[in-house]
């Protein structure tokens, strides 16, 4: 994993061990998120850079925060497009063109 459980729990500052299946399954997520973004496995990297591992925490607490379904802000329907549309801007410079 890109990030730990433990420094995920803390970036969601979540204290107790009840959701740790949920949050790996996230952290699992995020990671393939990014690799479809970066269009190469995050393996490749000898050293994961510091956006990549911000990347994984952000798709992790949005995926977090929406697991429930339907989410409003300010009366906006926020989707999962709208979290890797933002991933795509923080990952951009890392892409390669095609797989």
């Amino acid at each position: 994993m890109v990030v730990t459980l433990e420094e995920t729990k803390l970036y969601l500052r979540i204290d107790g061990d009840e959701e740790n299946t949920l949050i790996t399954n996230f952290i699992f997520t995020a990671e393939e998120i990014c690799e479809d973004i970066l269009r190469y496995p995050l393996s490749e990297f000898e050293e994961v850079p510091q956006v990549v591992r911000q990347a994984v925490l952000y798709a992790v607490a949005n995926m977090y925060e929406k697991r429930e379904g339907t989410y409003y802000q300010k009366n906006e329907n926020v989707s999962i497009s709208d979290t890797i549309n933002v991933m795509k801007l923080i990952l951009g410079n890392l892409r390669k063109e095609s797989w």
